[in-house]
């Protein structure tokens, strides 16, 4: 009888803006046909009907997860019984995944190494590091000959931190990375981050946490419980536009290759975030669109829908607009008219349509902002 309908509870919060409170509901997921059922905690009734419910899967749900269940964002915070805790409690470890200064040409190819890996990105932003943070980063090198030219490099420029999350994150991430110098152990890491971009030494591309206990040190530094702010962004605000990758490329592992179309077209991405997006905040966002498009209900559930990464594109060459690099909203349109756009490419109709941009240069810093 068990495994016909097995279930696995969880204790959900949901912040409803109407009433300015947090509510709690009891999130039942019914693995066999992947159906939903939620009852509200406080008021002891059912709140959603046991429900198909497909774009939800077992794996999205473990304690500090965001899922979006109808559009509400709800924050998985507990297990709801003990058998949900035995069963999935152990499996979720987060590290911290870092490209350098060196590796930042190459994010298209890294964020595909990190999904083709099974891991899930939770967190992503590009920042830049004041000397002190470089400095936090590194302390455990303080005493090094080198530590002054570490620091020095990691401040060179932009380095894409992001929070990385999966069953034994630290040691798998830490595989990936490889050994910080490749010689050494040529013939055990021949496919590793460090022996394929990085250039010699100091210069290995990316950085992975060697335990879990520093990962969460680290994670800390970029991503700070506290609600603080954390290193500043890269973002440049100047002769830029936006582009938003939309949840359901992100879900289907598109990031990557739609960072390395852009990056390839010769259009500079100057910053890039990773959000979930609030229902109010997207229809702030889309509010140019309201009566005007008549998918505007649909586009805001879309983006809504799920983690959205929001990047600040810049074009140096006047003559290459990134508007017409994304193609007609319309992906059937855009396959027949402009077939090699990133809507022909990797939308699938007009609200899945892979991208955002921004329509109006002139809109182009407001959105970046």
């Amino acid at each position: 009888f068990q495994s016909q309908d097995e279930r696995y509870a969880f204790i959900a919060e949901w912040y409803d803006p109407n009433a300015s409170l947090l509510r709690r509901y009891e999130l039942l997921y019914y693995p066999k046909d992947a159906s939903i059922e939620m009852y509200d905690v406080k008021n002891r009734r059912m709140f959603l009907r046991r429900t198909k419910y497909e774009s939800l899967h077992l794996e999205d749900l473990y304690v500090g997860s965001k899922v979006t269940v109808f559009s509400r964002h709800l924050s998985i915070v507990d297990y709801g019984n003990l058998y949900t805790s035995r069963k999935l409690g152990s499996r979720k470890e987060r590290t911290l995944a870092l490209i350098k200064p060196d590796g930042m040409r190459k994010i298209g190819e890294l964020l595909d190494i990190i999904i083709n890996a099974g891991l899930t990105i939770t967190k992503a932003k590009m920042m830049l590091l004041s000397r002190k943070e470089a400095a936090d980063f590194y302390a455990d090198h303080r005493a090094k000959p080198f530590y002054h030219e570490l620091l020095q490099f990691i401040m060179s420029g932009p380095v894409l931190a992001m929070e990385l999350l999966g069953d034994d994150a630290v040691n798998k991430w830490r595989a990936i990375v490889g050994p910080a110098n490749p010689i050494a152990t040529e013939s055990e890491t021949l496919d590793s981050i460090s022996e394929s971009f990085g250039h010699c030494g100091l210069r290995d591309a990316a950085h992975g946490p060697d335990s879990v206990a520093s990962a969460a040190k680290e994670l800390e530094l970029f991503f700070p419980s506290s609600g603080g702010r954390g290193p500043a962004s890269s973002a440049k605000f100047t002769n830029c536009t936006c582009c938003i990758i939309k949840p359901h490329a992100v879900n289907e592992g598109l990031a990557g290759k739609i960072v390395k179309a852009i990056l390839k077209e010769g259009f500079e991405i100057s910053a890039l975030q990773l959000f979930n997006m609030e229902r109010t905040n997207v229809e702030e966002f889309y509010e140019i669109y309201k009566g005007v498009v008549p998918e505007y209900l649909e586009m805001v559930s879309e983006l809504c829908s799920g983690p959205c990464i929001a990047m600040e594109i810049r074009q140096t060459d006047p003559s290459k607009v990134f508007r017409d690099f994304c193609g007609p909203s319309d992906p059937e349109l855009a396959r027949h008219l402009r077939p090699g756009t990133l809507r022909a490419v990797f939308g699938k109709d007009k609200i899945q349509n892979a991208v955002h941009c921004t329509d109006l240069p002139e809109d182009g810093l407001l959105e970046v902002r």
